[in-house]
């Protein structure tokens, strides 16, 4: 099977003149990894490893993907559809984001397309402005450079539920990988107009609560988008509230799909941070800033009193903006009635405290941003999208308004620097707030691992790790009990089902597992909640090495 496709691709893969001495130097080994399956397109689209091959991104997967979502459209039986279409700096992301464009618009779909790179929730917000069927993100999101991929979005701007991306699939499956696509029918292609652009830079500054009063508080940032689309925008909305002083780390500024400074352009790994860490030694700045190649993520560090940069994870900031949020819109009166903040289920816990301290309801969802944004779709469904403060998720992902429905780093960066702006006027720093919080709400650490499984041979063995895992249903965690065993595939949680597995112990503790959606990975997440910060971080750390051992790992 595997020789056939590959011969297959030998005689058809001819247009792409890079594949073609990749085919020809491949031994066994690469023949079996680059066709031992097609390129998985799940609820966050299609992601993988740049190349030749059925399990690899190129422009035949990207072409029968996206003939699969037009053959989609099709059933849908919309009136004049339409597709927005966006990219980011990765190696191919342009010729793949017109690549997308030709199949549309050979089916008479009429593409609206942002002229260069774009951030992912500006993406987001160009689907529902323009009112297009879908939307089409090409990125790889934090992915080291050897990944592309695309995010799919339905006309909600949310990324594509599990539904409509099973009848996808269905799709995908039943079209061959070499087809005649020629292009000819020359449907509409229209440019996304700087009209739209500033109107979506309009709807972020709307969430700003001080951005009259900051450019007084002489906040300094250095700030690098890792080579990757948050350069302009960031810097743009950073200079409209008032925040002037932005040191941009040059190494990183410009677009580069080889993140030749970062190989892993994260902002949740210390790595990708390091030049702008050393930045910070000259410049002192009061914080760094990264966002990520598509500009949804954003990580930060703040200065100690002995002059080191101390990061901060996903959930303290998610904690620190959750509280900066609540306490200013209350105090200047613009706190809604019943407000909403929204976390994943793998984020930390000590946001209900801080919702209760505001009379603020916290609604819980999957990991995955698009289910905070269909939570915030069924309150605009209702007229009460006001209600919605503030969402985030652990892994550096944030949101306040409803102009996007997926993660926004241009917002949140402005939030964070606004926020950091402020308690600087105060007094205060970061590090300062979040002892605050500690105090005022309890000493909660988070903390989590990833275990890789690349190939085929790790994808079966994450499969038989999480089946031993529900066959067994273990009652003990190292010497802690477990009160509470949760499958959210097959037991009624409330939530659509999902391939994740919860315990609650006995000592406080508690452990959530899952493999990821878009990466060879299984995740594990601990939560530990103590009456001291040691106490806490000792907790986690236990909870940590026993659930290696739990995992066999």
């Amino acid at each position: 099977m595997i020789n056939t496709l590959y011969n297959e691709w030998i005689i058809h893969a001819t247009e792409d003149t890079d594949l073609i001495p990749e085919l020809k130097n491949m031994d066994e080994n690469s023949k079996n990894d680059a066709f031992y399956r097609d390129l998985e397109f799940g609820t966050g689209g299609l992601r993988g490893v740049l190349g030749a091959g059925t399990n690899r991104m190129n422009i035949y997967t990207i072409r029968r993907a996206t003939q699969g979502i037009v053959e989609y459209i099709k059933d849908l039986k919309i009136e004049n559809p339409s597709v927005a279409v966006s990219f980011d700096s990765r190696n191919k992301s342009s010729l793949f984001a017109n690549e997308v464009a030709k199949v549309f618009a050979n089916s008479g779909i009429k593409v609206y397309i942002y002229k260069g790179l774009m951030p992912t929730p500006m993406l987001s917000f160009a689907v529902r402005e323009t009112k297009s069927t879908v939307g089409i993100m090409v990125t790889a999101s934090h992915n080291p450079a050897k990944y592309n991929g695309y995010k799919t979005y339905g006309a909600d701007g949310c990324q594509m539920t599990d539904d409509a991306s099973e009848k996808v699939l269905e799709k995908i499956n039943a079209l061959p990988m070499f087809s005649d696509v020629k292009y000819e029918k020359n449907a509409e292609t229209e440019y996304i107009s700087d009209e739209l652009i500033n109107k979506f830079f309009a709807k972020v500054k709307e969430q700003s609560i001080h951005c009259n009063t900051l450019k007084d508080a002489g906040l300094k940032a250095v700030y690098t988008p890792l080579n990757g689309t948050g350069n302009k925008p960031v810097r743009r909305i950073l200079d409209e509230i008032g925040i002037k002083d932005v040191v941009v780390v040059k190494e990183q500024e410009n677009p580069d799909g080889n993140f030749t400074t970062c190989p892993f352009p994260n902002p949740e790994i210390k790595e990708a941070l390091q030049l702008g860490l050393d930045y910070c030694e000259k410049e002192k700045p009061d914080i760094l800033l990264a966002t990520d190649p598509d500009c949804d993520r954003v990580g930060i560090a703040i200065p100690s009193d002995d002059g080191d940069y101390v990061l901060f994870d996903g959930n303290t900031v998610g904690a620190l903006l959750t509280e900066y949020v609540l306490s200013e819109r209350k105090r200047v009166g613009s706190l809604p009635e019943n407000p909403i903040v929204i976390k994943t289920i793998v984020s930390t816990d000590m946001i209900f405290d801080i919702a209760k301290n505001y009379n603020a309801e916290v609604a819980e969802c999957l990991t995955g941003f698009k289910y905070i944004g269909e939570i915030i779709g069924r309150l605009e469904a209702k007229g009460e999208e006001d209600r919605f403060v503030f969402g985030f998720e652990e892994s550096y992902g944030y949101l306040a308004g409803t102009h996007a429905r997926d993660k926004d780093a241009v917002v949140a960066s402005m939030l964070i620097c606004e926020m950091a702006a402020y308690y600087k006027s105060k007094g205060l720093n970061l590090l300062d707030v979040r002892e605050t919080l500690y105090k005022r709400y309890g000493f909660y650490v988070n903390t989590q691992d990833s275990f890789y499984f690349e190939g085929e041979k790790g994808m079966h063995i994450m499969q038989t790790i999480m089946a031993k895992l529900r066959a067994e249903q273990t009652l003990k965690i190292g010497s802690a009990s477990v009160t509470k065993f949760v499958d959210y595939k097959n037991d009624d949680t409330g939530l659509p089902k999902s391939n994740v597995l919860s315990y609650i112990l006995d000592n406080g503790t508690k452990v959530i597992i899952r493999p990821s959606g878009t990466e060879p990975k299984l995740k594990a997440y601990f939560f530990a909640k103590g009456k001291t910060l040691d106490e806490a971080k000792e907790l986690n750390k236990t909870l940590a090495n026993e659930v290696k051992a739990l995992l066999g790992i």
